[in-house]
């Protein structure tokens, strides 16, 4: 027998023990970027094209993925909502991206599900969002409601006595669908509708003087008033502007955001911004020896000591080490062996504790509450324990009897008074 064939007979058990799909990875692995290079929402998206960049750049230098070098493939939706569900497609079905990292707003998410969803795609979605949907196809990596939206409520009531509160939004389904459960939420704490203000606005709106008087008058009874804003993108820069402009301090009338975070402050003058708020699971001043090597390696790689970072970032960081981590407990790229290898999945947080995927596809993440400085940076005033995001609110009647569970139920919509799954998919 010669020294080929024997290690040709040597070698067959080995490779008959590997997963099939591990034996058929092609190289490069590709990861699909849709984040917005232009228009309203580039003011925020593009700092997350460039994290998934650096996250790719830091694999390769870890040796890559299954033997393969990873490629990030980048393409621009342009902040226009139906471009978003062209782009997945051409990511997809030409480039053949193994997973897409995504989306900002909901409509952008929403434009993109029906894609992921008829090509069996993989997405991880980033950014805080109003809950009320759980897709196979989507790992949800920002809040939830009940992990950003329902503790600043509850920090406005508890700790600042706010009563009359003024929901202020873009008008996009992320803003409506989050103030619909905020309503309903701050009815059952027995504040009255009369002293709940709501108010949208469109994608780029610049002039607030309007929507600002209406807010202070909200106070004129002497009652406390509190802003909670869900106002997205550029619209940010006017808004605050214009509350300078009124001299309406925190003190005053404090304001707590759930989209404006180290990014949309680093482009104002926030010296008459110190102490309103932000929502979210992370800020750069937490300290942490995980966050301070990833704010180390964020500069480095973008080449400017001056760059900040923010929570989409952190939930992009969590989002693709965890998807790492799968693809090679699942020895494949394969979506369906990559989801089922994600459940339990878990990873540092960068403000400590550990991040844990969830049978819903959403991740225990802790709630923080900032304080705006005159930097730009946030003083951290409040922080829980990870809490496990929701996929349903208990707010809403119609979703408060809905539970998402894939792995056990292969459903993200089933009712717990019927015990039937309203929305069943065929690979569970």
């Amino acid at each position: 027998m010669t020294m080929t064939r024997l290690t040709t007979l040597t070698l067959l058990p080995m490779l008959a023990s590997l997963p099939a799909a591990a034996q058929q990875v092609d190289c490069p692995i590709k990861v699909g970027v849709l984040h917005s290079l232009s228009g309203t929402m580039a003011i925020s998206e593009t700092t997350l094209k460039d994290t998934v960049e650096m996250l790719v750049s830091q694999q390769n230098e870890k040796g890559g993925l299954l033997g393969c070098d990873v490629e990030a493939v980048v393409v621009d939706p342009a902040s226009d909502w139906p471009l978003f569900a062209e782009k997945a497609r051409e990511l997809l079905t030409v480039e053949k991206v193994d997973v897409i990292f995504g989306s900002w707003t909901s409509v952008s998410r929403k434009s993109v599900l029906p894609v992921l969803e008829e090509l069996n795609g993989l997405m991880f979605y980033p950014v805080q969002y109003e809950g009320e949907e759980s897709s196979r196809n989507v790992f949800y990596t920002g809040a939830a409601p009940n992990q950003q939206a329902i503790p600043a409520v509850d920090y406005f009531l508890e700790e600042l006595g706010v009563e009359r509160f003024a929901l202020l939004g873009t008008d996009y389904v992320y803003p409506r669908t989050t103030n619909n459960i905020l309503e309903a939420y701050l009815k059952s704490k027995g504040i009255a509708e009369e002293d709940i203000f709501i108010n949208y606005t469109p994608f780029g709106h610049s002039d607030w003087a309007t929507i600002v008087g209406d807010v202070v008058e909200m106070s004129e009874d002497g009652r406390q008033v509190g802003v909670i804003s869900t106002i997205n993108g550029d619209a940010n820069i006017g808004f605050y502007k214009e509350l300078a402009a009124a001299e309406v301090s925190a003190d005053d009338i404090p304001v707590v955001a759930f989209s404006v975070g180290e990014e949309e402050l680093s482009g104002l003058d926030t010296s008459n911004l110190e102490g309103h708020l932000a929502a979210w699971n992370y800020f750069m001043t937490a300290d942490t020896p995980e966050n301070a090597a990833f704010i180390k390696g964020w500069r480095d790689f973008i080449g400017d000591d001056s760059r900040v970072t923010n929570d989409p970032m952190e939930a992009h960081y969590i989002g693709f080490n965890m998807w790492v981590n799968a693809v090679e407990d699942a020895g494949t790229t394969d979506v369906d062996a990559v989801r089922e290898a994600m459940y339990g999945q878990t990873f540092p947080n960068l403000t400590g504790g550990v991040a844990e995927m969830l049978p819903n596809n959403h991740l225990t993440k802790p709630v923080l509450i900032g304080e705006i400085r005159a930097d730009g940076q946030f003083d951290i005033i409040s922080q829980t324990e990870p809490v496990p995001g929701d996929a349903w609110t208990d707010y809403l009647t119609e979703s408060a009897k809905l539970k998402s569970d894939w792995p056990g139920l292969g459903c993200g919509m089933y009712n717990t008074e019927t015990e039937s799954c309203v929305q069943i998919q065929s690979n569970y």
